[in-house]
């Protein structure tokens, strides 16, 4: 039995899931497309809201992943949404972010404009790579004059091909510290972009895969959604070791491949913890390993065990998984 044949739909995060910037994740285009033949609905939901999705879908064609423009979902969409409704038929939204952002916005029947002094009755804000502090300046003076703030995404990073830069969060960031209010946010961890996915997908058990604690997983946690975490984007074993219960995954694999194989299943006793055929216990405060783990399956079985008791002993020593190197 394969992980995936307990969902009826498979919805993936981007960035750090499927690709790293213009190149594709190792293995991503035959795990999506063995999904598809496997009869999987299968949607990509990315908080990212600079590209339009006609341009997502064909960079995911570009890269050998199968897809469509129907089946791309992304933040500018759910935050235009949000949008239409808090306000009424033609309002006017100051867009701090690109085009496309712009061209959900219009597309929901409401006016984006690009500079404050049209008074508008909103301000959203969504990734720009080529944002300038005047137009920053221009969403402060906007919703200190009452206009109301929404944000597609805070993620405050982005994973590339060359290691993480600064993301939409950073951007946000940077309003925040001069205005008073808290913006509404679409994208993960709020719900509005995974319920838009949902709803357009009519699925009923989805299973989200995402490479980020705080936006994917957190994201999938908070709709009752189960999640696949995987190894190949931002976040790290460190970072689920120390993850509270709001951003633990149901299940964890290294890279979207894993959908198609056996799911890890976890056997607790009394300080002790197996996974298939790893065995972790805890023992003086320490948690150690009954054999050492040689392939990479059997290390993310030993990765498992160990956060099973790391969630259930908090403060306990999970040093083991310095030598956990996840290597393929």
């Amino acid at each position: 039995m394969s992980l995936i044949d307990a969902y009826d739909a498979a919805l993936f995060d981007l960035d750090g899931v499927v690709y790293l910037g213009p190149a594709a994740v190792p293995g991503a285009a035959d795990g999506i497309r063995a999904l598809r033949q496997h009869g999987v609905r299968v949607g990509f939901v990315t908080n990212n809201a600079a590209r339009p999705p006609v341009a997502v879908a064909e960079h995911l064609e570009d890269l050998g992943v199968p897809a469509d423009v129907v089946d791309i979902v992304t933040s500018a969409q759910a935050g235009a949404r949000m949008l239409a409704a808090h306000l009424p038929a033609g309002a006017t939204v100051l867009i701090v972010g690109t085009p496309a952002l712009a061209a959900e916005v219009a597309a929901v029947g409401l006016s984006p404009v690009m500079e404050a002094n049209d008074t508008p009755d909103a301000v959203i804000q969504g990734y720009d790579p080529t944002m300038t502090w005047p137009r920053l300046d221009a969403a402060c003076r906007a919703i200190q004059g009452g206009a109301l703030w929404f944000a597609t995404n805070t993620d405050s990073t982005r994973p590339t091909d060359k290691g993480l830069v600064p993301g939409a969060g950073a951007q946000i960031a940077a309003v925040q510290v001069a205005v008073r209010p808290e913006p509404l946010v679409a994208g993960k961890p709020y719900p509005p972009l995974l319920q838009e996915t949902v709803r357009r997908l009519g699925s009923g058990r989805p299973i989200f895969v995402g490479d980020r604690i705080d936006t994917d997983i957190m994201g999938a946690n908070a709709v009752g959604m189960d999640s696949l975490f995987v190894f190949t984007g931002a976040h790290t074993k460190a970072d689920l070791v120390l993850v509270d219960e709001s951003g633990r995954p149901t299940h964890i694999g290294y890279d979207l491949r894993a959908l198609m194989m056996e799911p890890r299943e976890l056997v607790l006793g009394e300080g002790s913890a197996r996974c298939r055929g790893q065995v972790a216990t805890i023992s003086a405060g320490e948690i150690s390993l009954a054999a050492e783990p040689t392939t990479l399956e059997e290390q993310l079985d030993a990765l498992w065990a160990v956060l099973a008791l790391v969630w259930q002993h908090p403060g306990v020593d999970a040093s083991v998984v310095d030598h956990l190197d996840l290597v393929p």
